[in-house]
């Protein structure tokens, strides 16, 4: 009896000693965060229908990665080269439910607080990723403990009653426990990153159902029968007007879709109110997309372009943004292969209430696509990949370097695979001005194109100047033929003043022409000169574009430091050309 009280009360020493230990630990984590002076928390401004991300009160444009190894990333030798690689200032990676919540009401914080300590030594901010009830349209990363209780955590069904792979947006259990959760994550945040390491935060992953169009369970078909909410009528007109119809009566066809838009959006738009309730910082929900062109049946296995049903595709954004307010981006997961889809998917996500933003892209042949982005006042893009894979951490140089037995080989290696090599190139180039060029984009200031095939040439409108550029030319084809071989052109101008341009672009041409004002563009009198010089007649007199000065900068502090007067290819005679190597001039126009 005795060695049993002693073996008790060793046991319950040493419990109140790890207590207590985890006590002082916490205790010493927040003092060090509570002796950090907090910074100015990220908001998202609107003005005149752009939007900036703004940090530290100044607009900030993400030049992202979401890094496909997940949570076990930071482990890994090799991933932080490829990033800086890259020059990215942003990396993007999920938080898992299961592994934050294992137990009901029992947060494990070791994860986010690793990837906090990671972010801020190598000076670059996260964006977490909630991959609570939806990741991909599926329940995956839901707790164990949720998982082993399909009665009380249920499932979406089928037409034919049958559960589906996919959480019921109209099961209560599921949402009250995922906005605890989730708002337990956005109270850790708020307390541990006074520096505003996180920009914002995905709540869910591609949400929405791929295996069926909606939800038919009971709880799902009570509400299906009953009155559409009247702000979705309001977004989202009716076919009827017969008052307070229900959602066959109103939408018809289109019936068991939008209902299942409006039923995720309700759902992840509580879970993002109920972190945003803890801390406001802003909050994105992914897409995604379906085939901007030619679309497919939604929740169809096995369909012609089917695609996931619920999620904020194109067709139901104003169901969402009525249906889910305390989200503030929708943002396409683009990866469309032809660049026209690709083009298209950008076009329908800038709208005057959504900031153009996108959470995942891949494929190197897109990465110009960046630059489209610019010139649609983007917030920022994060391609996708797994950078610990040998192929894109430069499996070349790793190889030979450990034919030479180098046993260091992965650890200093220069990567040199296509994805990371094509988006550093935009990263790299935009990188040291991304302020200065999220403040012009704001202010309405810039205009960008990438190289689309078949289209050599391409007009940017700034004021009295037009900006016109030619893809390759010179650089490619010495021979003066235009277009690149493989399309990879892109182009940034960026209105400094009156007759004062920042520019910058890889392999393409780009030259001024005179443009009259706005009232004289109206008259369509104005003629183009054919001479070598770009000239117009405008109001029956000639104007010459004359170049005053150019010179190649850099940005320091914010601020246009000259390196040399411009020599490079072409100049006064021929226009700026610009070939794989990152060059900004700043050039000063007259005419004559």
């Amino acid at each position: 009896m005795k060695k049993t009280s002693v073996v008790l009360a060793v046991v319950i020493v040493a419990v109140l000693a790890v207590a207590l230990a985890g006590f002082f630990i916490t205790r010493a984590v927040h003092k060090r965060h509570a002796q950090v002076e907090a910074r100015p928390i990220p908001r998202l401004v609107e003005k005149d229908g752009r939007f900036a991300l703004m940090v530290d009160n100044a607009p900030f444009l993400i030049m992202g990665i979401e890094d496909l190894t997940m949570g076990d990333w930071p482990t890994r030798p090799g991933v932080w080269p490829a990033l800086e690689y890259m020059n990215v200032n942003t990396v993007e990676i999920p938080v898992y439910w299961g592994d934050f919540e294992p137990q009901p009401g029992q947060y494990d914080y070791t994860a986010i607080d690793r990837l906090l300590d990671e972010a801020r030594q190598h000076h670059v901010h996260l964006v977490p990723l909630w991959f609570g009830s939806y990741k991909n349209g599926h329940p995956h990363y839901m707790p164990d403990w949720m998982k082993l209780d399909p009665v009380r955590y249920f499932h979406a069904e089928d037409r034919n009653g049958q559960a589906v792979d996919s959480p019921s947006p109209f099961c209560t259990a599921s949402l009250e426990a995922d906005k605890k959760a989730f708002a337990a994550l956005m109270q850790h945040i708020k307390e541990v990153d006074p520096q505003r390491t996180v920009l914002m935060v995905q709540v869910e992953n591609e949400t929405g159902d791929w295996n069926s169009v909606r939800d038919f369970s009971p709880a799902a078909q009570k509400y299906f029968e009953a009155p559409v909410p009247a702000e979705i009528l309001k977004a989202m007109p009716p076919l009827t007007s017969a008052a307070s119809p229900d959602w066959q009566q109103a939408y018809g066809p289109n019936a068991d879709e939008y209902f299942n838009a409006w039923a995720v959006a309700k759902y992840v738009g509580d879970v993002a109110a109920a972190g945003k309730a803890v801390y406001p910082l802003p909050m994105d929900a992914n897409v995604a997309l379906r085939d901007p062109i030619h679309p497919g049946a939604p929740g169809e296995p096995g369909a012609r372009a089917a695609y996931e049903s619920g999620g904020p595709s194109d067709n139901v954004i104003p169901i969402w943004k009525a249906a889910a307010p305390a989200i503030d981006i929708l943002g396409p997961d683009d990866y469309q292969n032809d660049p026209t889809s690709y083009l298209k998917a950008l076009q329908l996500y800038h709208r005057d209430d959504n900031p153009l933003y996108l959470p995942e892209t891949g494929c190197p042949g897109c990465a110009r696509f960046f630059f489209t982005g610019l010139g649609l006042q983007t917030i920022g893009f994060s391609p996708a990949a797994d950078t610990t894979v040998a192929s894109l951490l430069g499996a070349k140089a790793g190889i030979a370097a450990q034919q030479k037995g180098d046993s260091n080989a992965w650890e200093t290696y220069t990567p040199v695979d296509d994805f990371l090599t094509s988006w550093g190139m935009n990263f790299r180039l935009i990188g040291p001005m991304q302020r200065e060029i999220a403040r012009l984009m704001f202010d309405g200031k810039v205009q960008a194109a990438a190289e689309e095939p078949g289209n050599n040439t391409q007009i940017l409108q700034l004021g009295t100047w037009h900006a016109e550029v030619t893809w390759g030319g010179f650089i490619h084809n010495p021979h003066g033929t235009a277009g690149n071989p493989t399309p990879e052109g892109r182009a940034l101008v960026a209105q400094l003043g009156d007759n004062e341009f920042l520019v910058t672009g890889y392999y393409c041409r780009i030259d001024f022409r005179p443009a009259g004002t706005e009232e004289q563009q109206k008259t369509g009198q104005i003629v183009l000169g054919t001479q070598e010089t770009p000239s117009a007649l405008i109001d029956g007199k000639w104007e010459h574009r004359q170049f005053l000065r150019i010179q190649q900068v850099v940005y320091e502090n914010g601020a246009l430091k000259p390196v040399r007067s411009w020599g490079g290819l072409g100049g006064e005679t021929n226009g700026l050309f610009f070939g794989d190597t990152p060059v900004v001039l700043h050039v000063s126009l007259t005419t004559y």
